[in-house]
Order: structure tokens, then C-alpha cells, then sequence
């Protein structure tokens, strides 16, 4: 017998935040908002720049603190993008 959890009701989210790759010149990282309340955005973008502060994607640091930036984000109800500056395995597929 397995023991499920209901199903929260899902709430809208809180704001929008999307995370892009400047290029190899430090600061590597800008964090843009399209919507939500701006103090929980600024305090989010000051978390997200403190763990991404001197590391290119290339980095393998940068995969550990990606997860925890996504976890903060699911934590805090934000909806998160990343633009990394390297196109989709679906864009290039569809480029062919």
C-alpha cells in the first residue's frame, strides 16, 4: 500500500526572474525580472549573485549552485529561466 500525498493547491507564482550569461568577463551574471513583488526579486537576485558571483557555466561549481538557485526559486514560488548564451538542442534541431 503506498501512502500518497495529496496535491497542494498550486498558487500563482510570485514573480518572474530569468537568469543570463553576460559572457567570459566578469560580472558573468544578470538577473531580470518581468513581474513580482520587487523586494522578494532583490533579495532572490542578491542570493542568485552571491552563489554565481565569478563562475562561467563551464565550471563544474556552477552545476551545484544552479541546483540550489532552482530549489530557492521553487522555495520562494518564482517562476525561473535561464539564458546560458548556448542555443537548445530543440532550436538547433529545428535550425537543420
Amino acid at each position: 500500500m503506498s501512502i500518497t500525498e495529496p496535491s497542494a493547491p498550486t498558487e500563482p507564482p510570485r514573480g518572474h526572474v530569468k537568469v543570463v550569461y553576460l559572457g567570459p568577463v566578469a560580472p558573468h551574471w544578470e538577473v531580470r525580472s518581468d513581474f513580482g513583488d520587487h523586494q522578494v526579486i532583490n533579495d532572490f537576485r542578491s542570493r542568485v549573485e552571491s552563489r554565481l558571483l565569478l563562475l562561467p557555466p563551464h565550471d563544474p561549481q556552477f552545476r551545484r549552485n544552479r541546483e540550489r538557485v532552482v530549489r530557492d526559486a521553487e522555495r520562494e514560488n518564482l517562476l525561473l529561466q535561464w539564458d546560458l548564451g548556448i542555443p537548445d538542442d530543440d532550436a538547433m534541431a529545428a535550425t537543420r
